[in-house]
């Protein structure tokens, strides 16, 4: 039975309450601006209703994304200073390739800017036209850059996987037997490769567990197919299985990850995430699979040893690599993001868990049940958030979906407000604002009515498209904030 124990950073106070104790002190800070809610409304309308396009100026917590946005340490700052400003050969490199080794256990190193670098090269290494690419789940851009070249993308999960309230510890497994009957069906000379995510970013950043990811390699072995891992969010998967899964409570992060790691042929994660600082990587132990990218990396990212980074990048990411393996580092922010999910959950909130990685994930679907998805209630839940709060949340639903040849929306499996909640940035007593704020729009909800589309673009049109709400209900939301607020932010 899986061990669903409280994180080790929470502490129980005298009163019997368990919150999260962070684990470090704050020795730099940076302004914060809560507008009223009158410039708010200024903001989300300037912004097509799009919190990617929001100004920070015009935002108090950002909860848009953990990637890039995450605090770096005293270390790692120290180590940007030491940086060997060399275009060919640095002794930068030289220190993160040892870190990813050393993490990794695989040689052949590639790097690039950023994680969905990683996902243009490999996927312009392995996929062709008529391809198949069984998954857990997609992420945007995964399934973006494999369709550019031809792929079919499917998404392998097991029936927990969409089932917003549930106590499976596990909701980002794949599906076994279903992964069976797709490689029969379609055969595996269009199977360029087995894409597991660790962490399921779009479906709550749910884990997999270690179990799971070995039945895979056995029928990759049985198959004669590759595993291609996104490490993206692979501290917190390695977390969730030393909490959840049986026999690896004792086990070190770095040897969970290890063994993550040696089920996999080739590795790839984005360092906006995985080491809290920029960049990213590739990496496998076989030398064919590292020829086939290779000659891609100076045409797309830069010479192979900075692939597109500074050197100050790939210094502070090998020190955040070293600091994925302690517990104390990693663990901090599912403890939090723990803490709100039963926050919120108690209050009758409609929200996914268990609670997983990278931030809490609301059920738009069922917050804004009185929505149709045409009226895409994730987009609308974030700008009604936003407008009540000046928190920047990411719609997770159909608006991060695509058209159908005839022109009509694919619907998202699920529309999902996500708040992500990057590691050692935000407070207890800024996630109890955002716990009042939600609660008190949950109580007002029938207020929020839907967007449509003003500027809608062809590819990823969640990023810079721009909406307009249906009729006044951003004016009608307002007026009942201050009718309740009076002249309080």
């Amino acid at each position: 039975m899986a061990n669903q124990s409280i994180p080790s950073t929470t502490v129980r106070f005298s009163s019997g309450i368990d919150i999260p104790l962070e684990l470090h002190k704050v020795r730099v800070v940076q302004k914060l601006y809560l507008l009223p809610i009158e410039e708010r409304l200024r903001a989300i309308r300037e912004a097509g209703f799009n919190s990617f396009l929001l100004s920070t100026r015009d935002t108090y917590l950002d909860m848009l994304t953990d990637s890039g946005c995450n605090a770096m340490s005293d270390r790692q700052h120290a180590a940007m200073m030491v940086a060997d400003d060399a275009y060919a050969g640095s002794q930068s490199y030289d220190r993160m390739a040892a870190k990813v080794l050393e993490l990794f256990g695989k040689q052949f190193i590639l790097p690039v800017h950023q994680g969905r670098a990683a996902e243009n090269i490999v996927s312009r290494a392995f996929v062709r036209p008529g391809h198949h690419i069984p998954m857990n789940y997609h992420f945007t851009t995964t399934k973006a850059h494999i369709e550019l070249n031809g792929g079919t993308l499917h998404e392998i999960y097991t029936d927990e996987a969409l089932k917003v309230k549930s106590d499976h510890p596990f909701k980002g497994n794949m599906d076994i037997e279903k992964l069976r009957k797709l490689i029969a069906e379609v055969g595996t000379s269009v199977i360029p490769f087995i894409r597991l995510e660790a962490s399921t970013n779009l479906i709550g950043g749910q884990p997999f567990s270690m179990e799971n990811m070995r039945q895979v390699r056995e029928v990759a072995d049985q198959t004669g197919l590759m595993i291609v891992l996104d490490a993206s969010l692979i501290g917190e998967n390695a977390w969730f299985i030393k909490q959840r899964e049986e026999g690896y409570s004792q086990k070190s992060m770095g040897d969970i990850i290890g063994e993550m790691s040696d089920l996999a042929d080739l590795v790839y994660f984005s360092a906006r995430k995985l080491s809290s600082s920029r960049g990213g990587v590739i990496c496998t132990a076989k030398e064919e699979l590292y020829e086939q990218m290779r000659d891609l990396v100076p045409l797309y990212e830069g010479f192979l040893t900075y692939g597109g980074m500074s050197v100050r990048e790939i210094e502070a990411m090998a020190v955040g690599l070293e600091e994925t393996l302690d517990d104390q580092m990693i663990c901090q922010s599912p403890s939090f993001i723990d803490y709100f999910v039963r926050k919120v959950d108690s209050l009758g909130i409609p929200v996914v868990t268990p609670a997983g990685a990278l931030g809490a994930h609301i059920d738009a679907g069922s917050f804004l049940s009185h929505l149709p998805q045409n009226d895409y209630p994730a987009g609308a839940l974030v700008a009604a958030f936003y407008l009540v709060s000046g928190i920047r949340g990411m719609e997770r639903g159909t608006i991060s979906s695509v058209r159908l040849d005839d022109g009509s929306d694919m619907l998202a499996d699920i529309e999902l407000m996500r708040l992500a909640f990057p590691r050692r940035v935000f407070t207890l007593s800024q996630v109890e604002y955002a716990v009042d704020r939600l609660h008190w729009l949950y109580r007002n909800r029938e207020l929020v009515g839907g967007l449509e589309w003003d500027l809608e673009p062809k590819v990823l049109r969640f990023f810079v498209g721009r909406l307009k709400a249906k009729g006044d209900w951003p004016e009608r939301l307002m007026a009942k904030f201050r009718a309740d607020f009076g002249d309080s932010l």
